[in-house]
């Protein structure tokens, strides 16, 4: 994984690899591209990233817009390297932090080998599914259907007016059935990602893994937490900033403070004695020593900020990008 003091590519454009000379580096045969994942809310998108890239990027829950900005993924094998960029859920915006969600999903529409749409094959179809769908359609780039968490269907034959519904649509390039969560058909869908990827060269060197900066996937764990451990509308109301990360040889001390919207939200998180946000620090840290491969000690507060999600400065402070470059303290 590239390390947050070094220099991240966020994927909106074409950067390339050099080589020492300044010529890009370019193999015969070689294979690359950048691939959208695109979908409605709960399809399984994060968890299909992390399933085609082999590691837990990307944060995961079963509620709504957990995915709050892109994230990017990169595959790299002998034979070809894969620029995997997750999205938001494409919803009805109502608000400014769903507006910029929206307009993040419109973004990953630009300049992309290919497209992934994700739908939930254990869901019928639904109106919303193909308004999302028109949305992916008007770009003109070949697109994937991808029928996730079929392991949650007991009637496979529900598969095929399913499939047939949608391709009355739209053209598919290829429609693979799969399940993220288990790892069925995953190989196929990888395979047939890259034979339709254009020769050229890598983008990223063999080890890059994501674009984020380690504060924000630390922030985005702490996230996952309070996704998974309160309900009603706390998860929604919830945000994490990182205020301090200090980094040694084998301790990082990261201090964060969750932002919700209300004085009762606060008090949820809190729990009795401060025993809710104990356990999230708790299931927090596990899960960031695993992934860092070092001893974490992790600070949270909670504070109020009344309708955060509609105030610029504080969407601003959230977006990943402004957190890269400052992990140095």
């Amino acid at each position: 994984m590239s390390c947050a003091s070094s220099k991240c590519v966020s994927g909106a454009g074409r950067p390339w690899r050099m080589s020492e000379g300044g010529a890009q580096q370019e193999t015969a045969g070689f294979r690359s591209g950048f691939v959208s994942i695109l979908g409605r809310p709960n399809a399984g998108k994060s968890t299909l990233l992390n399933a085609l890239v082999g590691s837990k990027i990307a944060i995961v829950a079963d509620k709504p817009q957990t995915t709050r900005a892109t994230i990017q993924g990169v595959v790299t094998t002998e034979r070809a390297q894969i620029v995997f960029v997750d999205t938001p859920g494409i919803h009805e915006a109502d608000s400014s932090i769903n507006k910029r969600m929206m307009e993040m999903v419109r973004a990953a529409l630009d300049e992309r080998d290919l497209l992934l749409f994700v739908a939930d094959a254990s869901r019928p179809f639904v109106p919303a599914d193909a308004k999302a769908l028109d949305l992916v359609s008007k770009c003109g780039t070949p697109v994937i259907l991808v029928l996730n968490k079929i392991d949650l269907l007991q009637d496979k034959s529900r598969l095929l007016p399913l499939i047939d519904r949608y391709r009355q649509l739209h053209e598919f390039a290829e429609c693979i059935p799969m399940s993220a969560e288990s790892g069925e058909n995953l190989d196929q869908l990888r395979k047939t990602i890259v034979a339709r990827l254009p020769q050229g060269p890598a983008y990223f060197p063999p080890d890059h893994l994501t674009d984020q900066p380690e504060r924000y996937l630390a922030a985005e764990l702490v996230r996952e937490k309070i996704l998974l451990e309160t309900r009603q509308e706390v998860p929604h109301s919830a945000a994490v900033l990182v205020d301090k990360w200090e980094e040694g040889p084998k301790l990082i001390r990261i201090y964060a403070t969750i932002y919700v919207e209300k004085e009762g939200q606060k008090g949820i998180l809190i729990g009795a004695g401060g025993s809710k946000l104990k356990r999230i620090g708790a299931l927090a840290r596990e899960e960031m020593e695993r992934f860092f491969g070092r001893k974490i000690y992790l600070d949270l507060h909670v504070k109020v900020q009344p309708g955060w999600r509609e105030m610029p400065a504080f969407l601003d402070a959230l977006d990943w990008r402004t957190m890269a470059g400052k992990d140095e303290i």
